[in-house]
């Protein structure tokens, strides 16, 4: 392991071990003071961030785009600081955390026992979102987590995930897609992050305006399977309770090929997760390449 990869280890565990000992203010006001001093350097995080929300909110002038990007980072710091402390927090305070609209669309779903899918972007803390589902629901569900380097990192997450009550599968080696499916087919819940590509493999989606690259597999599993694919977009307000919907079905078409089935439905997750990320485009936590005339060539990838 490099230095990099352990001084990456041990800061994320220090968040961890530290930061859920903090009381409840005065972790608020510690994120906000990260976010507020990443945010002044400019980074290429924020930098990013800002290039994104400019795509997000067409015609906002300098100022409003800085203002915007200080939002994020507050709200992604927010994020942050809310996942070191969720496995301190108890039952009450998870349960309290989080409200959902128009959740029937999920509950209905699972009651008819053929299997629900659970697709999010990036935007407030979906990890919260699962620990209430889990928690406030009584549902397992099975997510994937993306292989993060150094592998002790990776473990922290999935450790952290599975501690919330979680089913973690790693997003490389192949095997991921046969297990989510096994679920479904089950009438099991599975939850997926799909507003970024991690494969380069993914399904070309008209996304404010231009062309950006989303995972297949959402629309895969759902064709496969039978699951009622739901969209779900999340967002912070003043309070310390974070707010949700849960989107009407993605229907799998009557005609087409898989391709053009998979394209059709690919791009319904995309415009509804566009609606809430333009209703909270400070929420929305991507500070990463995503459209593809961002994308840098030789990579591939974002």
């Amino acid at each position: 392991m490099s230095a990099q990869d352990r001084l990456t280890d041990a800061l994320y565990g220090l968040g961890w071990s530290t930061v859920k000992k903090l009381p409840e203010p005065v972790a608020v006001r510690l994120g906000q003071t990260i976010a507020d001093l990443a945010w002044k350097q400019r980074g290429k995080g924020v930098q990013r961030l800002e290039s994104n929300y400019a795509r997000v909110v067409p015609g906002a002038s300098p100022e409003r785009l800085a203002e915007l990007s200080r939002a994020g980072m507050r709200s992604y710091l927010r994020y942050w600081m809310e996942s070191f402390r969720l496995p301190a927090w108890s039952r009450e305070r998870i349960e309290s955390g989080f409200v959902a609209k128009d959740l029937h669309y999920l509950t209905e779903g699972l009651a008819a026992g053929k299997g629900v899918i659970l697709a999010l972007p990036h935007l407030a803390n979906w990890d919260l979102a699962g620990a209430w589902v889990t928690t406030k629901l009584g549902i397992p569900f099975t997510t994937v987590a993306e292989r993060l380097k150094p592998e002790t990192l990776y473990d922290r997450f999935v450790a952290y995930r599975e501690g919330l009550g979680m089913e973690v599968l790693p997003h490389s080696g192949g095997t991921a897609f046969g297990t989510l499916a096994r679920r479904l087919r089950d009438g099991g819940l599975v939850c997926l992050v799909a507003d970024r590509d991690l494969s380069a493999s993914g399904v070309e989606v008209g996304f404010f305006g231009d062309t950006a690259r989303m995972p297949a597999g959402p629309a895969l599993l759902a064709q496969q399977t039978g699951a009622l694919l739901l969209p779900v977009t999340l967002w912070y307000d003043d309070s310390p309770m974070m707010r949700g919907r849960v989107h009407p079905p993605v229907d799998v078409p009557e005609s087409g090929t898989r391709a053009e089935k998979t394209s059709v439905m690919t791009q319904a997750l995309a415009d509804a997760f566009a609606t809430g990320i333009a209703d909270h485009p400070e929420d929305w936590h991507m500070l990463q390449r995503l459209w593809l005339a961002d994308l840098d060539p030789a990579k591939g990838r974002p």
